[in-house]
């Protein structure tokens, strides 16, 4: 199911948090949004059927899903990309040859100038704002991220403490028109949902 540019401006991360939950956060995306499968830790029949469901709804929302791991994982999993850690750099190149997009995660300089190596086609730079993910991580605030988004040579989504209003400030202020992922707004918008749901199955 690969895909090809531009990479969707909106992303789903997954998070252990999560569980299986992330399932009902991507029903919720925006059609055309992107998710990326981390779960590292999950089982890996588990992961796998997650990964199943979660392939099902990309269908049907024309959503991107890559996953974390090896290219030859994402290529088995049918992903439309992978998404590499960056002690994984070098296997940018045969992710390519395998037709799948690359995304990598940065944090600083040094790991932007790695990712630009790696010829990905999107880079997840953070942390922009403080957040849940990392508690006490120190953000990177709005110019010390476009600094390091300009040095990735590639689309640059910015994570960390995001939501919709934070995010619109961010394309309304940068000058690499930044994508934006989340974790925590995706799961307070599907919490309020289900709050909705709630209500309107009270009978009146």
């Amino acid at each position: 199911m690969v895909r090809r540019h531009p990479l969707p401006e909106i992303w789903l991360l997954s998070d252990e948090r999560l569980g299986a939950s992330i399932a009902e956060h991507a029903a919720i995306l925006p059609p055309g949004s992107g998710i990326v499968l981390r779960h590292d830790r999950m089982a890996a029949g588990a992961r796998w059927r997650l990964m199943r469901r979660l392939a099902r709804i990309a269908r049907s929302r024309k959503l991107t899903l890559l996953l974390a791991g090896s290219p030859a994982q994402a290529k088995r999993w049918a992903a439309d990309g992978v998404h590499l850690r960056q002690h994984a750099a070098g296997e940018a190149a045969r992710a390519r040859r395998l037709g799948l997009i690359v995304t990598m995660p940065v944090h600083d300089a040094r790991e932007a100038r790695r990712a630009k190596r790696a010829g990905v086609n999107g880079a997840f730079v953070s942390p922009l704002h403080p957040t849940r993910s990392h508690p006490g991580a120190p953000a990177l605030g709005h110019a010390a991220w476009e600094r390091i988004a300009r040095m990735v040579g590639a689309k640059a989504i910015a994570l960390g403490g995001l939501t919709p209003l934070k995010a619109r400030r961010l394309k309304q202020a940068s000058t690499v028109k930044p994508g934006w992922a989340a974790i925590d707004a995706w799961q307070e918008k599907a919490a309020n949902r289900r709050k909705r749901q709630k209500r309107n199955a009270v009978p009146t």
